[in-house]
C-alpha cells in the first residue's frame, strides 16, 4: 500500500479558514514569519494553517483574529457548507468575483496602496478614475 493513500485530506473548512487567514494577513502586508513570531510559532506552522494541512485550535484562532484585527467569524465567512440561505445567486457570484479579485496579486497591491492614501478627496478621485477607466473598457 502506498503511503500517500493513507494521508488524510484537509477538511474543506480548515482550508477555507486558512485561506481567510492568508487573505487578511496579505491585506495587512504581514509576513508569515511576523504572524508566527507574534504567536510564538514558526512560519512553517502558519503555512500549514493557511493550506489547511493543520487545523487551527480555538485559542490560537482567537489569537490570530486579534492579531489580524478581525472577528473569528470573519475567518469562517462563506465557509463550505455554511452559506446563508438568504443570499441569492447574484450575491454569490458578486461576492466570489470580489473575493477572487481581492486575493489576486493585483487586488492585494491595489488594496495596500489605496489604504495608504489618507486624504478622502484623493481616495474619491482614485475611485472615480477607476470607474471612468472601466466605463471606457469595451471588454
Amino acid at each position: 500500500m502506498d503511503g500517500k493513500e493513507n494521508k488524510k485530506k484537509p477538511n474543506p473548512t480548515d482550508i477555507h479558514v486558512g485561506s481567510r487567514i492568508r487573505l487578511r494577513r496579505n491585506m495587512l502586508g504581514m509576513s508569515q514569519e511576523k504572524l508566527g513570531e507574534t504567536l510564538g510559532i514558526t512560519f512553517q506552522q502558519i503555512q500549514k494553517y493557511e493550506k489547511g494541512t493543520n487545523r487551527v485550535g480555538a485559542s490560537r484562532l482567537q489569537a490570530i483574529s486579534e492579531i489580524l484585527g478581525v472577528s473569528v467569524s470573519f475567518l469562517f465567512e462563506d465557509a463550505p457548507g455554511h452559506e446563508s440561505a438568504a443570499r441569492g445567486f447574484a450575491e454569490d457570484s458578486a461576492a466570489t468575483l470580489a473575493l477572487d479579485f481581492a486575493t489576486s496579486t493585483e487586488g492585494l497591491q491595489l488594496n495596500r496602496a489605496f489604504v495608504r492614501i489618507t486624504d478622502p478627496k484623493i481616495r474619491r478621485k482614485v475611485i472615480d478614475l477607476v470607474k471612468a477607466l472601466a466605463a471606457d473598457d469595451p471588454e
